[in-house]
């Protein structure tokens, strides 16, 4: 799973946070700072904003907490 954000961005810091509560092992990608990565998640998304979430190519733009449950099958 890959997190791509920025490090000013208050929703990936939620993302991130929420992804950790749950024991969720992340790799996270600072769009930021690699250019090439930011290329490679619009491509993937069509989004340029932060963050975007790939969940075994199941893509989530935005802090979706509901989304995430769902394809992490997290209950609660």
């Amino acid at each position: 799973m890959q997190v791509y954000s920025t490090p000013t961005c208050p929703w990936c810091q939620k993302t991130k946070e929420f992804l950790k509560e749950n024991s969720i092992s992340f790799h996270e990608i600072n769009v930021a700072a690699d250019q090439k990565a930011l290329q490679h998640m619009v491509d993937k998304s069509g989004q340029m904003g932060v963050p975007v979430i790939d969940v075994d190519g199941q893509i989530v733009v935005g802090f979706d907490k509901q989304m995430l449950k769902k394809l992490l099958k997290i209950s609660g």
